[in-house]
């Protein structure tokens, strides 16, 4: 029993400090799949009709230091693999409100700094079509019912969602970034 005690006890102090240990784990073994799957993508994701679980953008964000596989979905069993996009919104070149959300404390944790983020910092997306890089405007706290944040805005943009704060659902944080350049490649994969 003690030494149950003593790996639980480590368990919360890694989850509180770092990240929750063993879903970091299925996460790292996810993301090295997707990795795998985005370098050689299905025809329906190259056609931009991709389907939940699909590999479809490398998302890095340089102020965090994160670079994560993202995939098609925000089900909690897409979000277990990494960062997921949000069905409902357009994908990168497509116009309108990218929308991907990501844990902050499971399942590699791509969202754990997201609070770091600061006007002007960057966020860019490789797809199969292209590069795109968006430039953050603001950061907000909203309240996890609320989906006027996904809505058009008259320009390209992107927003990042994630639980707020650490360890809890009470909120969602929400990062807004707008589109500063998109380098489309010329002949798709």
């Amino acid at each position: 029993m003690m030494v149950s005690g003593v790996l639980l006890i480590a368990d919360a102090g890694a989850t509180l400090l770092w990240q929750e240990p063993v879903s970091w784990f299925v996460a790292e073994r996810q993301q090295a799949e997707l990795e795998t799957a985005f370098a050689k993508p299905p025809k329906r994701v190259l056609r931009g009709k991709p389907l939940p679980g699909d590999s479809i953008a490398k998302l890095t964000i340089p102020k965090i230091d994160g670079s994560y596989y993202v995939v098609e979905g925000t089900a909690a069993g897409d979000l277990r693999k990494g960062p997921g996009h949000y069905d409902d919104t357009p994908l990168p070149g497509k116009g309108g409100t990218v929308g991907i959300a990501g844990h902050r404390t499971t399942y590699g944790a791509p969202f754990r700094n997201i609070d770091d983020l600061n006007r002007g910092d960057l966020v860019r997306i490789e797809m199969a079509n292209g590069r795109f890089t968006y430039v953050v405007e603001k950061t907000s706290l909203v309240d996890p019912s609320e989906v006027s944040v996904k809505k058009p805005v008259g320009y390209e943009r992107l927003i990042l969602t994630a639980c707020h704060p650490l360890y809890s659902a009470a909120q969602r944080i929400v990062v807004f970034a707008r589109l500063r350049n998109r380098d489309l490649k010329s002949t798709v994969r």
